[in-house]
C-alpha cells in the first residue's frame, strides 16, 4: 500500500522539479543511486519496469527507502498495462508512470487513490488523461513531439495542465531553462543524470554532487 497520497506525490514533484528515471539489475547499485539522489536533494524517484524480476527489485528498494530515507517517494515507471500496475501497487508504489495512455491503468490507480502519470504526445491525449484523473502528464518522447514549444502551445488553451517532459531533457542550464520557461511542472531525466562514466566507476559521491548541482540549477531558473 502506498505511503504517500497522490497530492503529496504531486507536491514533491513540483517542489523538487526533477524525477530521476532509473533501472539497474543490481539491488546494491539501486540503493546507492537512490541514496545519492536523496542526499543531493531529490525526493521523488521513478524505478522503471525493465529487466527480469524488476518488481522484486522495486519491492526491496522501496522497503529500503521507507526505512532509511525518510521523505523519499518511490514510484514505478515504464508500465503499459493494468496487471503490472496492480503488481507494483501491491509492492507499495506511490505513483505509476507509463509511456502511453491506458484507461484501464487509470481505473486501477484511481481505485487505490494512487497518482498516475500517463505518456501523451498530443493535446487530445492530454485532455483524455486529465478526464481520467491524471494530475501530471508525462510528455513522451518529449524532444520528438515538439519540445518546449509544444508545452507552451498546450498551456495556452489549457493553462491548468501540469507537464513532466521525459526524453531529451539534460542537466544543461540552457536546456532546463527552455523547459521551465515553457511551463513544465517538473522534468524526468534518465541517462543524462546517470552517465556511464559515473555508473561504471560507481562514483556515488560524484552522482550526489551532480544531483546537488542539478537541484541548485533548477532553483536558480525558477527564481
Amino acid at each position: 500500500m502506498a505511503k504517500y497520497s497522490r497530492i503529496e506525490v504531486f507536491q514533491a514533484m513540483k517542489t523538487t522539479g526533477v524525477v530521476p528515471v532509473f533501472f539497474h539489475q543490481d539491488i546494491d547499485v539501486c540503493k546507492a543511486v537512490v541514496r545519492a539522489c536523496y542526499n543531493g536533494g531529490i525526493r521523488v524517484f521513478e524505478f522503471v519496469n525493465r529487466g527480469d524480476f524488476a518488481h522484486e527489485l522495486f519491492a526491496e528498494l522501496n522497503k529500503y527507502a521507507l526505512a532509511e530515507l525518510p521523505g523519499m517517494i518511490l514510484g514505478a515507471g515504464s508500465i503499459v498495462e493494468e496487471a503490472t500496475t496492480a503488481l507494483y501497487i501491491q509492492n507499495g508504489a506511490n505513483f505509476i508512470v507509463s509511456p502511453l495512455l491506458n484507461e484501464n491503468m487509470a481505473r486501477i490507480c484511481n481505485r487505490h487513490k494512487i497518482m498516475w502519470s500517463p505518456g501523451c504526445g498530443t493535446i487530445s491525449e492530454i485532455n483524455m488523461a486529465q478526464e481520467l484523473g491524471a494530475e501530471v502528464i508525462k510528455l513522451f518522447p518529449a524532444s520528438e513531439v515538439g519540445g518546449p514549444s509544444f508545452v507552451k502551445a498546450v498551456k495556452a488553451p489549457m493553462p491548468w495542465t501540469d507537464v513532466m517532459p521525459t526524453g531529451g531533457v539534460t542537466c544543461d542550464k540552457e536546456n532546463l531553462s527552455e523547459w521551465f520557461a515553457a511551463g513544465v511542472t517538473c522534468v524526468g531525466m534518465g541517462s543524462n543524470l546517470f552517465p556511464k562514466s559515473i555508473m561504471e566507476a560507481e562514483d556515488w559521491a560524484m552522482l550526489e554532487q551532480k544531483v546537488t548541482l542539478l537541484i541548485s540549477t533548477i532553483e536558480q531558473i525558477r527564481n
